[in-house]
């Protein structure tokens, strides 16, 4: 059987700029965060577009990008609820200055545990990775032998990841994912293999 082929590409930046954002915060993608996304895409597009479905996050700044390639395209697109970004509680909507202002100490601890100190009312890494892991298995069940683009976040990215390389639950903040950043995974007969990550363009 073909592989499986999944890029998975972080949305832009939303409006407002740089925050923490989860899945509290559903701001859309701002005009640099659109100029980023169509800009990550457009080298792989101008060449034929190398998928044939479109896998999103429910929420706006990844969902707007997604149906929008998607139509361009002519491709059907899958909205996953699971793929949703990781909470992040009370620190929702705040720049990471404000919280390190107002909360040194766990703000701190966060950085250096980021399994064992989680925001006020945060989601817990292992439930987060247990939910991303069981919405990519799904995805990869639903489309055996075909090509994905997924759009994404941040944290989902590294979920997703760590999940195929087996790696543990702290390993995936050592990986930078910038806004519109493009990772690419191919499962075949002997599991999943990742080809890049963080790329600057998606590729045929």
């Amino acid at each position: 059987m073909q592989d499986t082929v999944v890029d998975l590409i972080r949305h832009g930046e939303p409006v407002g700029g740089r925050m923490i954002r989860g899945n509290g915060c559903d701001h859309p993608l701002s005009e640099t965060g659109w100029a980023q996304m169509r800009a990550a895409v457009a080298p792989a597009i101008a060449q034929g577009a190398p998928w044939q479905q479109i896998v999103s996050s429910p929420m706006a700044r990844c969902r707007e990008f997604a149906g929008e390639v998607a139509s361009r395209l002519g491709l059907p697109l899958a909205v996953e609820p699971e793929l949703r970004e990781i909470g992040m509680g009370a620190w929702e909507g705040h720049r990471h200055s404000e919280v390190a202002t107002a909360d040194p100490v766990l703000f701190d601890a966060f950085r250096r545990d980021p399994v064992a100190h989680r925001p006020p009312g945060g989601e817990g890494l292992a439930a987060f990775r247990e939910r991303i892991a069981r919405a990519y298995t799904r995805q990869l069940a639903h489309w055996p032998g075909q090509h994905l683009l997924i759009v994404c976040h941040a944290g989902v990215s590294r979920a997703v990841l760590g999940y195929v390389l087996g790696a543990e639950d702290a390993a995936w903040y050592r990986m930078t994912i910038d806004y519109a950043g493009v990772s690419r995974i191919a499962h075949g007969a002997f599991g999943g293999s990742v080809h890049f990550v963080n790329a600057p363009h998606a590729r045929c």
